[in-house]
């Protein structure tokens, strides 16, 4: 297994220097533990460079794809509804370096944007257990993190020593990742040539945290988002809004019961610990 993941490693350079590959990955969520009916179903993209790779929701991609046509063009009166069905389970993005194997993950608590740094230690278990999966030859391997039990199958097929997720690590591509409870699964649809990675807006400032401070941050938006996110709104004086009209007593009900709800409704990490 250490020949293998050698070769693998000399191959990259050379393949992936010439390019930049998207993998797309049908990504399916429990997000309720105590509801076996709340599978959600959506897709994410691993854009894989020479140097790092990049892996956020597809949705995500779409939605800022408009607000950056709107700042291009000045034109913000488009049709809000529409974001109705681009609201996603993904809503993070995740580099990998992949010079000193780091990650940076960032995401939105309330109104402002985190990261973390994080070197994950995946200790894998290559197993000998081998299946085909669409045209790959795969092979079966198994760790444990955050809390979870994972069941990965990679490919040594393709030179590119990455997954979805954070997971990374393995002497190929991750070609399906799942827990064993089956909560969260990973699996690999298309892969395609692209000119570049998805680049994302950064509105304002990226608050940068420890993992262990961004998720106490998370865990006290969580339990109570309300005062979260006014608190934040007082931190700014009140600002918040840019010239859009302060929303009427019922319009702030309802914005404060679906986003209780919203919250309420994701209850399973995929980290659990």
């Amino acid at each position: 297994m250490k020949i293998i993941k050698l070769l693998s490693l000399l191959a990259m350079p050379l393949i992936m220097a010439q390019q930049t590959t998207r993998f797309v990955y049908q990504v399916s969520i429990k997000t309720d533990s105590t509801d076996a009916k709340s599978v959600k179903t959506e897709l994410a993209n691993l854009d894989v460079s020479p140097t790092e790779s990049i892996f956020y929701g597809d949705k995500r991609l779409k939605r800022d794809s408009i607000f950056a046509r709107a700042r291009q063009t000045r034109n913000f009166n488009f049709d809000r509804s529409m974001f109705e069905n681009l609201q996603s389970n993904i809503d993070f993005i995740i580099k990998k370096n992949y010079e000193d194997q780091s990650l940076v993950f960032r995401s939105r608590i309330g109104r402002d944007e985190y990261s973390y740094e994080e070197k994950p230690n995946f200790n894998w278990k290559i197993l000998p257990e081998t299946v085909k999966i669409g045209d790959y030859k795969t092979q079966k391997a198994e760790m444990t993190y955050g809390g979870r039990k994972w069941d990965a199958w990679f490919t040594t097929d393709v030179p590119v020593l990455d997954g979805p997720y954070k997971f990374s690590g393995l002497p190929g591509l991750i070609v399906k990742i799942e827990d064993e409870k089956g909560d969260y699964s990973f699996d690999l649809m298309e892969s395609k040539k692209i000119d570049a990675p998805a680049e994302f807006l950064t509105r304002g400032n990226v608050v940068k945290l420890s993992k262990k401070d961004f998720l106490k941050q998370n865990a006290t938006y969580r339990k109570d988002p309300v005062s979260y996110m006014q608190s934040s709104l007082n931190s700014r004086g009140g600002r918040g809004g840019g010239n859009r009209p302060s929303p009427t007593p019922q319009d702030r009900k309802e914005q404060e019961d679906r986003l209780k709800k919203s919250i309420a409704d994701f209850n399973n990490p995929i980290e659990l610990n």
